[in-house]
């Protein structure tokens, strides 16, 4: 068997929704597909986001012959303002949108010098060290979305990047089956493939079922319409621009990345709207009610958002009234349903007439369902196959998928990050790990919250903390007076007074016990710990975290 020198390397993005980065090597050049973030989960206190371990890429960073990104969502492109201060210019080849988009992300992040940005046409390919690289056409739930194809000295590779299979999309191509079948004709070593909805049977509907529920809503609401959905979602704000001028309304866009967006995308053509239609927030008053729709952020709940200020009266130029209908078109993503439920409960209390996804289509997802996952596979026919994108349950079904259509199970290899398969022409397998996992952005710092801060937290916002200040003479190191104890967020210290001075008597006791040693710090901060922690537990069953201080006076 002849040695293995390709290596398929993915440090995100298998065994979560999210933080995508996959690392494609040959001998010593190595090339990356997408650099994505992930939003925190719930145990992830104070955290603002999640990227991929890239100690890898930063041992390797002469090795890397460039980054292609599949297109332009968070999970794809958040991590580059992370990633590409670790490399020295390397070129970053994504299509034109996509680039426009990654523009805005480093300009917030201020990561603009030196980057070298390139567009890369679909249909066109360039060369990588020793890969050929080609985009080809996907319709995912934004514009100019697409798939890598890979030539290596031992075979071609397929990455799907995100798909679904829409026959009529609202903006940007189809996915390009005609170039899957092509490739599948002429042999695929290996497939990548996109295993987000393997849960669902059949197939995901088109885009153009919201646009006609929109159009519905928007034909027959009162007063105005307010729509909020992704920022990126470039094809949903294209079929609300369309029905509001049907209608004679005035769009209005809210919300930062929501303009931010709309802006690039009308500069580059991939949004269409009639002269004048677009109006700034500030025209909006002495306008009808029935004359006006705004595009709006927050349809994930964000505290920040535009929908949630409107939602909790905090909006400085739209006030929810009793006559508005509010649409919120888009699902949210996992983590997200409690914070998308209240938002909906405060828009319900204030009168309005709420749309969500279970009272009406009026939103489709952007992925491939059971029946085209599996169209995908009987195109491209693939040696081996390798699903990702999906946390471990979709990467399981997606590859009971690929069996089902009469892949052999050897041949299919559920993996998770870290993990480094190896390929040749004629065999695969997987042989080792790399560092991977999360690395945790925290403010302005990145990498420095590790498990044990967030253990910390946890333990924090479940018992609070208890603080017990010392004082000891400085000349004899005998103790003054009792302890103090202040406590946050462990007990009402007023109606429990007799329990806190209890614990002032416990602890004064046990110093007075302790003698000369009150001087010692590690014997003091010892005991003091230990018997706090045991008289709170013994008292309340609870085990708050327990500081000491000891003060010289």
């Amino acid at each position: 068997m002849s040695r293995f020198r390709l290596k398929v390397i993915p440090l995100g993005g298998l065994g979560e929704i999210g933080k995508n980065m996959m690392l494609i090597q040959y001998d010593e050049d190595i090339i990356i597909i997408d650099a994505g973030l992930m939003f925190p989960e719930e145990d992830m206190l104070g955290i603002d986001l999640v990227i991929p371990d890239m100690t890898y890429i930063a041992e390797r960073k002469n090795q890397i012959k460039g980054i292609i990104i599949t297109h332009g969502h968070e999970d794809h492109i958040g991590a580059l303002p992370y990633l590409l201060p670790l490399l020295d210019k390397v070129p970053v080849y994504a299509t034109k949108l996509t680039v426009g988009l990654i523009g805005i992300k480093l300009k917030e992040r201020r990561t603009r010098e030196g980057v070298n940005l390139k567009v890369l046409e679909t249909g066109k390919e360039i060369i990588l060290g020793k890969f050929r690289i080609e985009l080809f056409p996907v319709c995912h739930s934004i514009p100019d979305s697409a798939g890598v194809i890979i030539r290596t000295p031992d075979g071609i590779i397929i990455n799907s990047g995100d798909f679904k299979i829409d026959y009529t999309p609202v903006s940007g191509k189809g996915t390009d089956l005609s170039r899957l079948a092509q490739l599948g004709s002429q042999g695929v070593l290996l497939l990548l493939a996109d295993s987000t909805y393997a849960e669902l049977p059949g197939y995901t509907p088109s885009e153009r079922v919201v646009g006609e529920s929109l159009e519905h809503v928007i034909a027959n609401a009162t007063g105005r319409v307010i729509v909020t959905t992704f920022s990126s979602l470039i094809s949903r704000v294209q079929q609300v621009i369309d029905a509001a001028a049907k209608y004679h309304r005035r769009v209005f866009i809210v919300g930062r990345s929501m303009t931010d967006t709309t802006n690039i995308a009308l500069e580059l053509g991939y949004l269409n709207a009639p002269d004048n239609i677009i109006g700034r927030i500030e025209e909006m008053k002495g306008l009808p009610n029935n004359k006006i729709v705004l595009i709006t952020t927050g349809s994930q709940g964000e505290p920040t958002s535009a929908l949630v200020r409107m939602a909790n009266r905090d909006h400085k130029h739209v006030h929810i009234q009793k006559s508005d209908t509010i649409v919120l078109s888009s699902t949210p993503v996992p983590g997200n349903e409690s914070l998308v439920n209240r938002t909906v409960d405060s828009l319900f209390k204030l009168g309005a007439h709420v749309i969500y996804s279970k009272l009406g289509q009026v939103h489709v997802h952007g992925h491939g369902s059971q029946e085209e996952l599996k169209l995908i596979l009987s195109l491209v026919k693939p040696k081996f196959f390798v699903p990702i994108h999906g946390e471990y349950r979709h990467l399981s079904l997606h590859a009971s998928l690929a069996e089902s259509v009469g892949m052999p199970k050897e041949n299919i290899f559920v993996m998770e990050d870290g993990e480094v398969l190896e390929l040749n022409s004629t065999a695969a397998r997987i042989n080792g790990k790399v560092a991977s996992g999360h690395v945790y952005v925290d403010g302005l710092s990145v990498g420095d919250i590790g498990g044990v801060v967030l253990r910390t937290r946890k333990m924090l916002s479940r018992d609070g903390i208890v603080v017990v200040i010392i004082a000891v003479n400085q000349q004899t190191g005998k103790l003054v007076g009792r302890p103090d104890i202040v406590t946050r967020g462990f007990i009402d210290t007023h109606e429990f007074s007799e329990l806190m001075d209890e614990s002032r008597e416990v602890l004064a006791k046990t110093l007075d016990h302790s003698g000369d040693r009150v001087a010692e710090w590690s014997f003091i901060n010892t005991k003091v710990k230990d018997t706090m922690e045991k008289f709170f537990y013994d008292r309340t069953k609870r085990r708050p975290m327990i500081l000491p201080f000891m003060v010289k006076v």
